[in-house]
């Protein structure tokens, strides 16, 4: 397999978790550059896209998003994205964006 074709497997067949991935990196870059609330609830979101794809896809096509059986793999991330969109929502910003 030449670094051409093993390139274009990683990206095209793993991009429910580059998707999910990218999110998560713009979450941490809004953490980061202070704006934490919004940054929690972007990651919020790229947590319910991951919930969203893995209830959608098939376990091939969820690539490395299917870790163990799709029922757990959808509560588990739809309750933390429900859970961090409610943090994000009600916590005081002391300030803060």
């Amino acid at each position: 397999m030449t670094p051409k074709e093993f390139a274009h497997k990683v990206f095209t067949g793993q991009w429910p978790f580059w998707l999910v991935g990218l999110g998560m990196a713009a979450a941490f870059g809004l953490v980061v550059t202070g704006y934490w609330r919004r940054g929690a609830l972007v990651m919020a979101i790229a947590v319910g896209v991951a919930a969203g794809l893995r209830l959608l896809l098939s376990d091939e096509r969820a690539g490395l998003l299917a870790v163990r059986s799709r029922t757990i793999d959808v509560v588990t991330t739809a309750v933390v994205s429900a859970a961090m969109l409610y943090i994000a929502w009600t916590i005081d910003p002391l300030g803060t964006s």
